[in-house]
């Protein structure tokens, strides 16, 4: 067995996607276990359908075993992101390999840029730099410029390198001993227009948006099946349909509970509670967005606010492995986990995991409580407890 795991939103699964697997499986892989994100996304910004559906699509397009990324995990900055999904990898204790879209492919560019990114992360110059208003990746861009050049600090303006070379760092962080590998993207992350039959999940959500089927031949049958039915059923999703909830919770909430919530800090609390008095989930965030702090971030925070996520969250690694769909080699890739000496947990069910207690539970009950939220966000309105009767079996 060679087991290769991929950290992935699939959000729609497409075309590229599938490349992605099958150069996965051209290097050597004979299994391949993904961490995926939820129903919500790491851009602060809710999944097109829910976690089940693109996780069975994921298995049916190619993946073995999709183990679900935490949602406190999923709307966190890229170092939290990558973070909270390498330990997963680490807690199979059986993963050989970790492999990654990036728009370099080019593993020994994305290392220099791991350590250029550790060596101005130290310099006294990049807290001047968030003084005049930038973000710290965009200040940690100018300083990579100025010390290692153009080439080096253009690989962390495409967000699939920024990625690549988080989820390196946090192989090191965490002591992750496995070989990393790249794909080359052939679209852009959020390209306006297809490159052959290869096209962004962005461009793929904004078809659907505007309620058009061109994306057929984009995605794979199995994928596009599940959005048609999905969009036919009104279990699609959009982050415009939290809009009364979002304005009504900043609204009610106080200093100091937008204070302690992830990713707010450096007076940031002030501007967003200036966009209280806003009339719509638009102006609200133009209100509160500038040069250091960028509409993913904002948008993370706000649906930070709406589940009730804290920094607590991200402390401690996952506690465990929630699976949303799996076929016989993934049952393999299980065994040989349990083999090799895993400590995590792992279920179908979220009641069984969080009658764990502890930390199990303080993450199961986050996780039902998100994916009650989500309900809210889709077309037609979804039960509150959809996440602990959800039924998880072997994926033909």
């Amino acid at each position: 067995m060679k087991i290769s795991g991929i950290i992935c939103e699939y959000n729609p699964f497409h075309n590229g996607h599938k490349y992605h697997i099958e150069q996965t499986r051209k290097n050597g892989a004979t299994h391949i276990v993904a961490i995926m994100s939820g129903n919500f996304v790491q851009r602060g910004d809710v999944a097109v359908i829910n976690k089940f559906e693109r996780a069975k699509a994921a298995v049916r397009c190619g993946v073995d075993l999709v183990i679900e990324l935490p949602v406190a995990y999923c709307l966190s900055a890229a170092e939290l992101y990558a973070k909270g999904a390498v330990c997963l990898l680490k807690g199979l204790s059986c993963v050989d390999e970790l492999s990654f879209g990036s728009e370099c492919g080019d593993i020994g560019q994305l290392t220099e840029a791991v350590k250029a990114t550790y060596a101005c992360a130290k310099r006294p110059e990049l807290e001047e730099l968030m003084k005049l208003g930038n973000s710290y990746p965009k200040a940690l861009q100018i300083l990579i410029r100025q010390n290692y050049g153009d080439e080096l600090a253009a690989l962390f303006s495409s967000p699939n390198n920024v990625l690549a070379i988080e989820y390196l760092k946090a192989m090191v962080a965490v002591k992750l001993k496995i070989k990393p590998f790249t794909v080359k993207r052939s679209a852009a992350h959020d390209a306006h227009v297809p490159v052959g039959n290869m096209a962004s999940a962005s461009l793929i959500r904004q078809i659907m948006e505007n309620q058009g089927d061109d994306f057929d031949d984009l995605v794979p049958e199995e994928m596009g099946d599940v959005l048609s039915a999905c969009a036919a059923t009104g279990m699609t999703a959009r982050f415009e349909n939290l809009e009364r909830i979002l304005l009504y919770r900043l609204r009610t909430a106080t200093a100091e509970e937008i204070s302690a919530l992830p990713e707010v800090g450096q007076g940031l609390e002030n501007k967003i509670l200036s966009a209280r008095n806003e009339t719509s989930l638009e102006s609200m965030l133009l209100t509160m967005k500038s040069k250091r702090y960028p509409m993913a971030r904002l948008r993370r925070i706000l649906l930070d606010l709406i589940i009730g996520i804290t920094p607590a969250d991200t402390e401690t690694p996952p506690p465990y492995g929630r699976i949303l769909a799996l076929n016989e080699r993934g049952r393999d890739i299980l065994t040989a986990a349990k083999q090799a000496g895993t400590t995590l947990p792992y279920a179908t069910s979220l009641s069984k995991l969080a009658d764990l207690g502890g930390a199990c539970k303080a993450c199961s009950d986050l996780e039902a409580r998100a994916t009650a939220v989500y309900g809210l966000a889709q077309r037609t309105i979804n039960p509150a407890d959809a996440d602990y009767k959800a039924m998880i079996g072997m994926v033909k």
